[in-house]
């Protein structure tokens, strides 16, 4: 055994297994796309990434190809020959002509933030944005908001507002006053008042604000009027219409009292504002009153426009401020656009799509974790397409807002997953993949029949977007996977009728026979959330673990997003039993089809996911022969004071947000311990590896730290990574890799692989 504690045989295996996983870790991943009409035809641009391990960081590139469409119908790609790395980018956003693209570099630590504007051939404009003006761009997906104006003059987007000025003190200790101009060598700068931040995922980023930048001249201006208890986000343009004045619209969200952790949780209250932009003829230190358009509502969110400018719409989750579950069910919304740009103080909200409490089978279950591109209308100007959740799915659909009819754009019979990535026309570019197949992209007409019926015909790309190693190929070439259907167990009289429904499981298997009949082991694959679901779509790390011998049964227990309303909501206050259950009851069905051997069950999770697997080592300590948690929840007592979502432990542990309180009771925590793994520890035999991020702030490392001590105590064998500059999702490109290298050798080492 060497000095690193690995023996020999175990060496050999890191160094057999991380070969085949670097392969699988350098498939790059498809982001966005965006097509523009040019000269010679349609131009695609893609945007795309791929783990660079040696900088630990994600390199992203654009891909360009022209669009032809063949008399027989067939559409090609032509790509250029090389892709273009853009790197040190933080975001590009091209123009609505396609003729300009703005490049913007957030600094390292204090330096500017780097704003270019490039033509087709040359860097046009460079304009460095100092830390007194702002500090990042927001580039985030939920706080970012960047958005050109008609005529391509000017960009809104959300920045950090510049630092408060902090208190400075001379070599003597004394306070200098705020408008000293004296150096001294010898002052010093004091912390000033604490500021609340945003929590996981936002350490450091405290007042998103609203800047608009003039791409000729570089000149930056503080968008006025807003005040500093509003974080701002989202940000488009109004329609620009001949003497009326032009706003900026955007949500807000309210940080006044308390910020609560935002990263992944719609259920913050929020609304769209609209606040006029000034012009040359207004008074330069003029602040115009914000208007607040869904004061009624109480969620707003990913404001678009009409294609005529008469309308407003946005998504809202009503749903989940109301009833305090932290991502549920979206609903759809437009409000009036005024033609002469005079808002008033009252809106008429109407419903397009609403909350599906418990849908029929085949049917739409409601709006999921919805997908919304810049410009998201055919040229009819009354077709919406959209991506969302359906079941174990995302699909991509279609709202005809004159007809009322929502229709499923994305093949019925596909068992893949769809993503809208752009609108080619009235043509749709999307991206679909499976748990066995590599992302690629689609390219969707819709055609009418004899009978006048229209449907959508989907070709696959002649040219793909790149090419997979032969290990990976080779690999994924004998993999086949299939949707479960299971019974849930111990339904009573009170649930209602949508959590009375079987729930899903993806079972991903090898398709070669089985030897002597025997079931390659199991891992057992659970979500996080506990309001987020597993989807029929690829997975670099899970794949990796199909390809080298084992089973996958990835588990949508009730509670996860895409199954309707009463499904999702029956979880409130039933963590650590319902969820439990519904894991186990996948397992045992499993078993009974003869999927899996029951000497070879292991089981993942992250998050709540690690919640399910430490409850369900404990609760089932015969049941699994290994375990990886990933940022586990195991203590709801000790997690509450310290997470950055302290309401969602009393979401969780009651089911309601009545009980919420920054001052927890005796009561309180010893029902946090009831619901919490930490309660069935003493039945825990299970080997456990842990995965931890010292930078959590949703699940701080004291929680798992503390659970493996109390398996250590007891003898029971444990394994720990610790990742010092990782957060909640452990995704930086060698956590990732690590961690699933050693995931593969703890499992291997208990299946006997």
């Amino acid at each position: 055994m060497d000095s690193s504690g690995v023996d020999s045989a175990s060496e050999e295996e890191y160094a057999t297994q991380s070969k085949i996983l670097k392969d699988f870790m350098s498939i790059p991943s498809i982001d966005k796309a965006w097509i523009f009409n040019s000269g010679s035809g349609p131009q695609a641009m893609v945007a795309m990434s791929q783990a660079n391990l040696l900088a630990n960081k994600k390199r992203k590139f654009m891909l360009s190809g022209l669009i032809s469409k063949e008399s027989n119908q067939s559409v090609n790609f032509h790509w250029a020959p090389f892709p273009t790395e853009m790197t040190g980018a933080s975001a590009f956003v091209p123009s609505p002509s396609g003729l300009k693209l703005l490049v913007i570099r957030n600094p390292e630590k204090e330096s500017p933030t780097k704003f270019e504007i490039w033509s087709s051939s040359q860097l046009e404009k460079e304009f460095h944005i100092p830390q007194k003006v702002h500090g990042s761009v927001y580039v985030d997906g939920w706080f970012e908001g960047i958005s050109w104006n008609s005529d391509e003059t000017l960009v809104a987007y959300v920045a950090e507002a510049p630092a408060r000025t902090k208190p400075t003190f001379d070599h003597l200790g004394y306070y200098k006053k705020e408008k000293s101009l004296d150096k001294d060598i010898g002052s010093w700068e004091g912390q000033g008042d604490w500021e609340e931040e945003w929590g996981e995922a936002y350490a450091g980023k405290k007042q998103p604000s609203l800047f608009v930048i003039n791409v000729d001249s570089g000149e930056v201006e503080h968008i006025r009027g807003v005040p500093r208890s509003i974080s701002v986000g989202q940000v488009i343009w109004s329609p620009n219409s001949k003497g009326s004045a032009q706003y900026l619209v955007f949500v807000g969200w309210l940080g006044d009292k308390r910020k609560f952790g935002i990263k992944y949780c719609n259920n913050r209250p929020c609304a769209i504002y609209a606040v006029r932009h000034k012009e040359p003829k207004d008074d330069s230190n003029k602040a115009f009153p914000i208007h607040n358009l869904t004061k009624s509502i109480g969620s707003g969110y990913s404001p678009r426009f009409s294609k005529d400018g008469k309308f407003l719409l946005f998504l809202s989750a009503k749903t989940a401020v109301e009833s305090g579950a932290h991502w549920v069910a979206e609903s759809l919304h437009k409000i009036k656009w005024p033609s002469d740009g005079k808002l008033t103080e009252s809106t008429d909200i109407v419903d397009l799509i609403q909350v599906v409490n418990c849908p029929d089978d085949g049917c739409f279950p409601g709006l999921y974790g919805t997908g919304l591109l810049s410009d998201p209308w055919l040229s009819n100007g009354h077709t919406l397409m959209m991506s969302s959740y359906w079941r174990s799915f995302r699909v991509i659909l279609s709202l005809n807002l004159l007809s009322g009819e929502l229709s499923r754009v994305s093949p019925n019979d596909s068992d893949y997953s769809w993503s809208i990535l752009a609108l080619d026309g009235d043509d749709i570019v999307a991206v679909s993949s499976s748990p066995v197949s590599v992302p690629e992209i689609k390219y969707g007409k819709k055609v009418i029949d004899p009978a006048g019926k229209s449907s959508w015909q989907w070709s696959n790309i002649q040219k793909p977007i790149f090419k997979c190693s032969e290990k990976v190929t080779l690999g994924l070439s004998s993999l086949q996977f299939k949707i479960l259907t299971v019974p849930v167990s111990n339904v009573s009289e009170c649930l209602t009728e949508g959590a009375k429904k079987p729930i899903e499981a993806i079972y991903v298997s090898s398709s070669k026979p089985k030897e002597n009949g025997k079931c390659d082991p199991l891992v057992v694959v659970i979500h996080g959330g506990p309001h987020s679901v597993a989807t029929c779509s690829f997975s670099k790390s899970l794949a990796y673990l199909s390809s080298i011998g084992y089973s996958l049964l990835n588990v949508n227990y009730r509670g996860s997003l895409g199954f309707g309303k009463e499904a999702l909501q029956s979880l409130s206050g039933n963590v650590g039993s319902q969820d439990v259950n519904d894991v186990l009851s996948a397992v045992d069905h499993a078993i009974e089809m003869g999927l899996a051997d029951p000497s070879r069950i292991t089981l993942i999770g992250g998050s709540h996911g690690g919640f399910l697997a430490t409850h369900l080592i404990g609760q089932a300590p015969d049941k699994f022969v290994a375990a990886a948690a990933r940022n586990p929840v195991c203590n709801f007592a000790s997690l509450v004071g310290i997470t950055d979502t302290p309401d969602w432990c009393f979401f969780q542990a009651y089911g309601d947000q009545n009980h919420y309180t920054e001052a927890p009771s005796p009561e309180d925590m010893s029902r946090f311990h009831q619901v919490s793994p930490i309660s069935h520890i003493s039945k825990v035999k299970t080997p456990t590896l842990f995965i931890l991020g010292t930078m959590d702030l949703r699940v701080p490392i004291s929680n798992g730290l503390q659970y493996m001590r109390a398996l250590k105590e007891k003898g029971v064998e444990v394994k720990v990574l610790v990742f010092p500059n990782d957060n909640h999702p452990l995704d930086r490109p060698q956590t990732d890799y690590e961690s699933f290298l050693n995931i593969a050798v703890w499992f291997n080492k208990y299946c006997k692989l």
